[in-house]
């Protein structure tokens, strides 16, 4: 009895110590569920941040393909702008040529009236000539005359002279029709000058008409376009002005985004650090209970050897009882571990339809998106790579969905199995009560089946490591799923910023080329002033011009009025009859010598009647 006593007691203390063994592994695998679920939040954080990431390169992408359109329209108004220009200068070249037309037939006008003028000179040089000659012949008539009246009153040597003045008659009556015939002559050429000069009166008014219908209608059209130019440049710098804004506007966006980037880089740098924690957290975890399960095959040798005594049957019934409580309370913890999975599941669930609802905008986006940018067909192409990338990511995420929901699963199973196990237990119990009489017999078999329900228990522990183990693998592979996607997503703001640089330089291109046009409209413009300036001298001119032909009219008038004045009285007996009234111009003093005509024409008189 008291060997037995000592066998019993020996026996209680190695399932006192197994069920500290049994304790520790429990505690561990509790500390390993913790892990694990940290590790869990882990992997959610980190695919929110790369949600996040998805979200932002998105807002990127359709704020780069706003400034690809507005970077297009910019560009139809800039060549809007050079098929304006080439019309402008278009306009300035044939008013150019109009221009140097009317400056050569204002040359060629200029050029008839110097001839013109000339001939003038030259016919009132004439005119000078003959009345110079028209006083020498007065000269000669008054010295005739003088002699006359000395034959008069001497009549006795006046039948010795008669016949010397009848030459003298005769010559001075040849030479006045030969001045009489110049006379005409030079009265017909200035009556050809004048009638010339009217034409060139009329003609340079009609021209001058013109011309200043002509200069008018240019200087409003000019005027006109100047104020569409001028227009135009407003409009055009109030697009720059605009372009300028929405410029600084999206160089802070990007800088914003820059900001977001570097933020979601130091978020991953820190998410990778967790990872890494998390793995050697992972690996101590399996370094205990790698050590657990040899603490428990030495517990498993220790209980090998206590299978020989038989009477600690009784002890063990109780160690199993105490066992059973362990268990039902493991159960309670394992449906407490169910509730927690099913909560989890209802919030992936509820995280799988916020994500078809994400799923469902982005594609009436992408829908959007497509029908926004139909006519880019080099871009269709990679948005459409674009959009198979991150349908590709959706897919990955959806089956990443699925695996968790395959965990579920089996964590429900594994629920499962617990709730059977306490069932199992449980009839154990009760078979174990009821043959608490027949446990000295049955001692062996007893203990032979408490091993092995502790081997089972052994087994689904190491199942459950080789589980957690996989469950690792599987979030390692998830880590270095998102470690490419971060570097992926890296490239592509790298390439998305090269490209806002690219656009950048285009709209500094586009701003050096609309200040070239700019100046070029200056250039036009002074061109058009220099033009109006040289207009304005031509016509300056022009009135010049007629001033001065209206002046040597109002002298050819005075001319031929002095002509008429005195070209009647002139001529011997019978030649007033047949003589017309000339229009011609005089020297001044040719009034004075009416009445010595008169006297001229007595003497001939009596000169007939002594024959």
């Amino acid at each position: 009895v008291t060997a037995l006593t000592q066998q019993v007691a020996d026996a209680k203390k190695k399932a006192e110590e197994e069920a500290e063994v049994a304790a520790a592994l429990e505690e561990q695998r509790k500390k390993l569920s913790k892990d694990m679920e940290s590790l869990h939040r882990q992997l959610d954080e980190l695919k929110q941040a790369n949600d996040k990431l998805d979200k932002s390169k998105k807002k990127i992408q359709e704020e780069l393909e706003d400034t690809n359109i507005e970077l297009k329209a910019q560009q139809a108004k800039v060549q809007e702008l050079e098929k304006k220009q080439k019309n402008f200068d278009k306009v300035v070249a044939e008013e150019r040529a109009v221009a140097e037309r009317n400056a050569g037939e204002r040359d060629a006008a200029e050029r008839d009236a110097r001839d013109k003028e000339t001939r003038l000179l030259s016919l009132t040089r004439e005119l000078d000539s003959a009345a110079e000659r028209i006083e020498e012949l007065e000269r000669s008539k008054r010295l005739l005359q003088s002699e006359l009246d000395e034959l008069v009153n001497s009549q006795g040597t006046a039948d010795k002279s008669v016949h010397e003045l009848e030459k003298a008659k005769r010559a001075l009556e040849s030479q006045l029709a030969e001045l009489k015939a110049q006379n005409e002559e030079i009265e017909d050429d200035l009556q050809l000058t004048e009638d010339a000069k009217l034409r060139l009166e009329v003609n340079m008014q009609a021209m001058r008409a013109q011309f200043e219908r002509d200069l008018q209608a240019k200087e409003e059209a000019g005027e006109e376009k100047r104020r569409g130019i001028v227009k135009q440049l407003r409009e055009l710098e109030s697009e720059l002005e605009e372009e300028r804004k929405q410029r600084a506007a999206a160089v802070a966006a990007r800088k914003k985004l820059e900001a977001e980037l570097k933020d979601n880089e130091q978020a991953l740098h820190l998410n990778n650090k967790l990872k890494e924690d998390a793995i050697k957290q992972a690996k101590k975890a399996a370094a205990q209970l790698k050590e657990a399960v040899r603490e428990a095959e030495e517990a498993r040798s220790g209980k090998e050897e206590a299978v020989a005594l038989a009477r600690e049957a009784e002890r063990r019934v109780k160690a199993l009882e105490a066992e059973a409580l362990q268990h039902a309370e493991e159960l309670a913890a394992a449906e407490r571990a169910r509730r927690h999975a099913e909560a989890e599941r209802d919030d992936r669930d509820d995280e799988l339809t916020a994500a078809a609802a994400k799923g469902t905008l982005l594609i009436d986006e992408k829908k959007r998106l497509e029908a926004r940018i139909a006519a880019l067909e080099e871009d269709l192409d990679e948005e459409q790579s674009n959009n198979e990338i991150i349908n590709d990511r959706l897919r990955k995420s959806q089956n990443q969905i699925d695996q968790l929901t395959m965990e579920l699963g089996t964590e429900k199973a594994a629920t499962q199995k617990l709730e059977s196990s306490k069932l199992v237990l449980e009839r154990q119990n009760k078979e174990l009560k009821a043959k608490l009489t027949e446990l000295e017999t049955a001692g062996r078999a007893k203990t032979k089946g408490v091993i092995t329900s502790l081997e089972l228990k052994v087994s689904n522990l190491e199942e459950q490591l080789e589980a957690e183990s996989r469950e690792r693998l599987a979030q390692q592979k998830a880590s270095r799923k998102l470690d490419k996607k971060m570097k992926e997503l890296a490239l592509q703001l790298d390439e998305e910023r090269r490209h806002a640089d690219q656009y950048k330089e285009q709209i500094e291109k586009m701003n050096a080329r609309v200040k070239a046009l700019k100046r070029a409209v200056d250039e036009a413009e002074e061109e058009v002033q220099r033009e109006k300036v040289g207009k304005r001298k031509a016509q300056r001119e022009l009135e010049d011009l007629l001033e001065t032909h209206e002046t040597l009219a109002r002298e050819c008038s005075n001319l031929r009025n002095k002509l008429r004045r005195q070209g009647g009285p002139i001529g011997l007996s019978g030649a007033s009859s047949s003589s017309r009234v000339k229009r011609s111009s005089l020297a001044p003093g040719a009034a004075g010598t009416a009445s010595g005509d008169e006297s001229f024409d007595d003497g001939t008189d009596a000169a007939n009647s002594l024959e």
